[in-house]
């Protein structure tokens, strides 16, 4: 039997109504979208997930050992600091990604996002791009979303452009930039749109080729589906409640459940980096040239936690180094090579997806890079 969630699209352990279920919330809602009134199979032996086989409880644990540790070993200290510095930049934006997603999952029905985004037209992908434009979250709070629009039926491509767009074209980061960079955030904000307007058109291309994942969240619509009609139709008598803010908190809790260990290993990763690797190697090997934008490209792919606390670091590369294509190349692979991001797509997409990912984006980025060094 196929051990795909038919909520979520994860990898199920909990057996249900003939299929595998990743968590209780995933069952409760597939009932309640087949209007199953009670589950037996939820009262059997093995219905329930043992906590220690949750990935975010063990996670979360091993990283307060860790980190508690790191606190009272003076070797150990500058991870500590690390990590919470990190922690305090960054903690909003997953909590706000995370309720956005809640949002998405108890109000927006999939035939919406099947409707803009699931289409294989090439508008698609702008839409995608703008929707990036105007989220006001970073990478990490990123990833919740898009992950949840996969969820709703958008499509691989339309995901994958939306992801790289959202960190370095929203609106906070847009203004953050301009008032590190000035005017040269312009190349920066502008590239970054560009690639992933290439890269959703590229995964397009992919799709139709049945060389990458194809998304099984997808509702068939007709023609005569009207998503203004529906809104009117739904909300005419509408009132907030209590039930729609337990809704609201399910949906994200269940999106914790599948993202915040990613998250969680990626900070421990990049706080290591930052409290081992001296600051002065940095300046010294990222210099204006092909083997500094390739160790920039290397860096990036360890260091890069959130578009926050990834700019001013890029600044100073730009400060030290006047490499401006460095700097692009720092802001830009980070988020083409995260280990978070192509862990989220590996699991919850597809390991072709995850793959054609760098694979595709990196040329882009240096390639740029190297022109940004050449003539600014």
């Amino acid at each position: 039997m196929n051990k795909t969630d038919p909520i979520c699209g994860m990898q199920g352990h909990i057996k249900a109504h003939n299929h595998y279920f990743c968590s209780q919330y995933c069952i409760k809602k597939y009932e309640k979208q087949h209007k199953i009134k009670y589950c037996l199979s939820c009262d059997i032996k093995g219905g329930h997930h043992p906590w220690y086989k949750e990935r975010l409880y063990v996670v979360s644990l091993l990283t307060l050992l860790l980190i508690g540790l790191s606190y009272f070993i003076p070797v150990l200290n500058r991870l500590y600091s690390a990590f919470t510095d990190y922690l305090k930049i960054i903690w909003w934006a997953i909590l706000l990604g995370l309720f956005i997603g809640g949002i998405i999952d108890h109000f927006i029905p999939k035939e919406y996002i099947s409707k803009v985004l699931a289409n294989h037209n090439k508008s698609t992908i702008f839409y995608a791009v703008g929707f990036g434009f105007l989220m006001s979250a970073c990478s990490h709070g990123i990833l919740t979303i898009a992950i949840q629009l996969y969820k709703k039926g958008a499509s691989v491509a339309a995901v994958v452009a939306f992801l790289l767009a959202s960190p370095w074209a929203n609106l906070p980061i847009t203004i953050l930039l301009f008032g590190l960079f000035g005017l040269k955030a312009l190349y920066i904000i502008f590239s970054a749109v560009i690639i992933a307007i290439i890269t959703g058109l590229i995964f397009q291309v992919l799709d139709k080729k049945n060389l990458i994942e194809k998304n099984p969240h997808t509702v068939n619509l007709s023609k005569e589906f009207s998503i203004k009609k529906d809104i009117k139709k739904r909300f005419k008598n509408f009132k907030f409640s209590i039930k729609d803010l337990i809704g609201i908190l399910n949906g994200a809790w269940s999106l914790a459940k599948m993202v915040v260990w990613w998250i969680l290993i990626g900070m421990i990763l990049a706080a290591f980096a930052r409290a081992f690797v001296p600051h002065e190697f940095f300046m010294r090997y990222m210099g204006a040239s092909l083997l500094g934008l390739v160790i920039t490209l290397v860096f990036a792919t360890v260091i890069e936690v959130c578009s926050e606390g990834s700019s001013p670091l890029a600044f100073e590369i730009f400060k030290q180094t006047g490499a401006l294509g460095n700097s692009f190349v720092f802001l830009l692979a980070g988020v083409a090579t995260d280990y978070t991001e192509i862990g989220l797509i590996w699991s919850n997409i597809g390991k072709k997806a995850a793959i054609f990912l760098p694979v595709i984006t990196v040329p882009q980025v240096v390639l740029l890079g190297y022109l940004f060094n050449a003539f600014f």
